[in-house]
């Protein structure tokens, strides 16, 4: 029986926007915030993959010890689509009914986010689910059913699943503060982040 939600980590950017940096490597809680972020996955879901590049060994190092299934791709300098349908083929071969897409790069996501996200979306389990702001600003993570797995294998490009949302407009689920849309890209983002907390 389909019951559990996957999780995808898409990490196989090449953090341009850092100026020299990896996003997914700064320090959070002493950890890199890939190692957190992938941690909290796993007390949310069972099944966590994360997408990486072939190369990106320092990545793939950040992720030792934890559960989770990388996923190569060969194919990352296309954009984000890349990952998504990797991340979309491993999730069919799963048990699961739904595959939620979480940023690495959003720090304060928490496991309870994702578990709640995880249970708001079983309640309608054939439409997808967003987190949003409470003045019902989309963000992310975004939960998909099986259902739209298959479109996912088709896209092409960095625009991720845009067109997907769009065609199949998602329930929000409202997640208190800007924690939906907080996504560090630059070293300006994570001096104001670090300034918060």
């Amino acid at each position: 029986m389909r019951q559990a939600c996957a999780i995808l980590l898409p990490a196989a950017g090449a953090s341009s926007r850092m100026r020299g940096d990896d996003k997914l490597l700064q320090m959070v809680q002493g950890q890199p915030l890939l190692h957190v972020v992938a941690e909290r996955a796993t007390r949310a879901s069972a099944h966590v993959a994360v997408t990486l590049r072939a190369d990106d060994t320092a990545r793939a190092q950040a992720l030792a010890g934890l559960p989770v299934t990388r996923l190569t791709i060969r194919d990352a300098a296309e954009g984000m689509a890349a990952s998504l349908r990797k991340g979309a083929a491993w999730a069919m071969t799963l048990p699961v009914r739904a595959l939620m897409i979480a940023l690495p790069d959003m720090p304060d996501i928490t496991a309870d986010d994702m578990r709640a996200l995880i249970v708001a979306q079983a309640a309608q389990p054939n439409k997808p689910l967003r987190a949003g702001t409470v003045e019902r600003v989309a963000g992310h993570p975004t939960i998909l059913p099986m259902a739209l797995l298959p479109a996912l294998l088709r896209l092409a490009g960095d625009t991720g699943a845009r067109g997907l949302l769009q065609a199949h407009p998602p329930r929000l689920h409202i997640l208190h503060g800007q924690r939906a849309l907080t996504d560090l890209d630059t070293p300006e983002d994570w001096a104001a982040w670090r300034a918060r907390h």
